[in-house]
């Protein structure tokens, strides 16, 4: 192990974190249509010359749900999958996240079970003889939150609903909090496992287990609480290019609701999640998107590091669309010759939502590397290095009191 590395803590001050910004922002950044955008309102938002909801970034959480295994259920995890030690981290519940670590992203996997009992007795709890998941909940139908099926399952919620809930809880106490997108993964089976006598996970590209989960998030908040696609587009006009002309709503008419994005890559859940419904008509979600679709508003560009990269997230976001990248992938870049570059670059792309792995100090030291990502002052957002007007610099992004040290 090489000796202790204390990366100096990452300003992020947009004159220190972005040095010769109007040379590196592209050009051609998004100009909306200023007098159609001028005092229009659907479903409770409002679109104005004031500040949007996309013109600020925030931190987020990866496997925000996710716990460690405990010591005794190690060895049969290694007996499971390759490589367990990077999923040797845990998260604090939601709202703790939300309210002392000011994360403002949150990502959940989740597990089709339209019947229930399919992810009730994972191989990890019965190889290591540790007590099973609670069966009264496991076994109802619902969609259910875990890392990967029989062998990575602890979790602070172990059901979609449940999750969801806690955030209701929280935004509620906190109405004036920025809108808080939601990253969704669908989980699938994974064959080494399964061969080993896992489970085969219920697949998602299936149209009715989308509306049911659909459903679960309509269940949980109502339309006052919630941005969809269908608040976002105007007219004959597709997703994309509604959003592209108009832009995202004010800022300040999306407080205290939430969003969802799907973190899937354009494939067989997309399809079946846009079948019928090109600009995603009545759905909940937003889909991982690329130029050119009919509902793309929101792109996954994970990687921000390297020219290209840097450039294509820059554009994007200049562009109107909402982006998220990372900061870090799990231990990958602690053990590497540098810690921090992904992490610089993130916050210099401009991507609204850049997600850690480790959103405070100490989470990383068991590897003798002290890491962490967040804003200047433990905020909970910032103004967008790449498209904030120049206003934004004065205005309070949420109310003093939400800042907790």
């Amino acid at each position: 192990m090489s000796p202790r590395k204390i990366p100096e803590f990452l300003t992020v001050g947009l004159a220190v974190l972005v040095p010769g910004l109007t040379e590196t922002v592209p050009t051609g950044a998004q100009v909306v249509d200023a007098k159609a955008s001028c005092d229009f309102t659907k479903d409770g938002l409002k679109w104005s010359n004031a500040l949007r909801m996309n013109q600020i970034q925030v931190v987020g959480t990866h496997n925000s749900y996710h716990l460690e295994s405990p010591i005794k259920e190690k060895e049969a995890q290694a007996q499971l999958i390759k490589d367990p030690v990077q999923f040797y981290y845990s998260h604090p519940q939601l709202d703790i996240q939300l309210e002392y670590q000011h994360i403002r992203n949150l990502e959940i996997d989740i597990f089709a079970d339209p019947d229930g009992g399919h992810y009730a007795k994972p191989l990890v709890k019965q190889w290591s003889g540790l007590p099973l998941p609670p069966q009264e909940v496991m076994n109802k139908p619902g969609v259910k939150v875990l890392h990967i099926a029989d062998a990575d399952v602890n979790t602070q919620c172990h059901t979609f609903i449940e999750c969801l809930t806690i955030m209701k809880k929280w935004s509620e106490a906190h109405p004036k909090h920025v809108p808080i997108p939601i990253m969704i993964e669908f989980k699938s089976t994974d064959r080494t496992i399964t061969a080993k006598g896992g489970v085969d996970a219920i697949p998602w590209n299936n149209t009715a287990l989308l509306d049911d989960f659909d459903k679960e998030i309509r269940t949980v908040f109502s339309p006052s609480q919630l941005i969809s696609p269908d608040s976002l587009r105007r007219g004959n006009l597709t997703l994309e290019k509604s959003v592209l002309k108009y832009g995202w709503p004010d800022l300040d008419s999306a407080r205290g609701r939430f969003f969802f994005l799907m973190d899937q890559s354009p494939g067989p859940i997309r399809d079946a999640y846009t079948e019928g419904r090109p600009n995603l008509e009545g759905r909940a979600i937003f889909t991982n998107s690329v130029p050119g679709n009919s509902d793309c508003a929101f792109q996954k560009l994970n990687e921000p590091l390297g020219e290209d990269n840097l450039a294509n997230i820059q554009k994007q976001v200049a562009a109107g669309y909402w982006v998220r990248t990372r900061s870090d992938v799990t231990y990958s870049n602690l053990l590497g010759n540098d810690t921090t570059a992904m992490r610089e670059a993130a916050f210099k792309s401009g991507a609204q939502i850049f997600s850690t792995d480790f959103p405070v100090y100490g989470i990383s030291s068991r590897f003798n590397v002290d890491y962490a990502v967040f804003l200047e002052g433990r905020k909970s957002a910032r103004c967008n290095p790449v498209n904030a007007p120049e206003s934004c610099k004065a205005l309070e992004l949420e109310p003093a009191e939400y800042v907790r040290n």
